[in-house]
């Protein structure tokens, strides 16, 4: 098994290397099929960090390409120690990369199957879309609104790009349509799950009682409670949308791109979600 193992990590090494070799001829001799095949690459490039970067394993894809990068400048200009280093790196890397990004390779070969990846819809599947948006946003609003005016607590997080797989797998399977009533219910001060956040993935709520990480910022107004420094926690390591009503003065909070605002209205709320996710959902499609 070892032996197999080194013999791969060998064969990926030569790889690498006739591939850095080829790119260094090919500014010798360059012809019309090279530009084709330029075009096609750069296409395939694109439409992968599309995919990643919405994933947390899009963060360890950037060292990837950046460790390539390092190492064909180093192949260019004959750095022969560096290169050696960074070479060594690829051939454990790569077959290490290839067992910790399983569940998103298998992802993305389903996408290429279905042609989800170059974001074909139907005009009928993007006006069912904007709906569902729009009417979970509806939902969203007035549920929030009367848990403010009866003080009671609650956090909900709007997933936008960065899934939140993770997040969803600490809580309790909802796999609901976005309803007011039932928002309520959850977060009602004697249910079980009130404690938690929901999660709101693709206009459904994907699941209750999930544990959200708490910001590490000593910079946090002490006042601040859990359910907004989970907020906080959770805007930090996403693009997620997260709302918190205050159990204690029924102040509706937002928590995006690393900070917290407070004092929203249900229609300010509205209006900011409209923003960001009715619109983003739009630019999404025509893209």
């Amino acid at each position: 098994m070892n032996t197999l193992i080194k013999l791969s990590a060998g064969d990926i090494g030569e790889s690498f290397s006739n591939f850095f070799a080829s790119v260094k001829n090919a500014f010798v001799e360059f012809a019309v099929t090279d530009a084709i095949d330029i075009v096609l690459l750069a296409a395939i490039l694109f439409l992968g960090f599309r995919f990643f970067k919405s994933r947390k394993a899009g963060v360890l894809l950037l060292g990837v390409v950046l460790i390539v990068a390092l190492t064909f400048v180093a192949y260019i200009f004959n750095l022969d120690a560096t290169y050696f280093i960074f070479s060594a790196i690829l051939d454990i890397g790569v077959l290490a990369l290839i067992i910790l990004f399983q569940p998103e390779i298998r992802d993305a070969l389903e996408k290429v199957g279905t042609g989800s990846v170059l974001g074909i819809m139907s005009f009928s599947d993007q006006k069912h879309k904007r709906q569902m948006y729009s009417k979970a946003i509806a939902q969203i609003c007035s549920a929030v609104n009367d848990l403010s005016r009866t003080k009671t607590g609650a956090l909900i997080v709007i997933s936008r790009t960065t899934k939140l797989d993770e997040i969803i797998e600490t809580g309790i399977t909802i796999n609901s349509d976005v309803n007011s009533f039932l928002i309520r219910n959850i977060f009602f001060n004697k249910a079980p799950l009130h404690d938690g956040a929901i999660v709101i993935d693709d206009a459904r709520i994907a699941a209750a009682g999930c544990l959200l990480p708490l910001t590490r910022r000593t910079d946090v107004d002490a006042d601040l409670g859990t359910r907004h420094r989970a907020a906080i926690g959770m805007s930090e390591t996403s693009d997620a949308i997260v709302i918190v009503v205050s159990e204690e003065t029924g102040t509706i909070s937002v928590a995006y791109d690393c900070s917290l605002t407070r004092g929203y209205t249900a229609e300010s709320l509205r209006s900011f979600l409209t923003k960001k996710i009715l619109r983003k959902s739009q630019s999404d499609i025509d893209n």
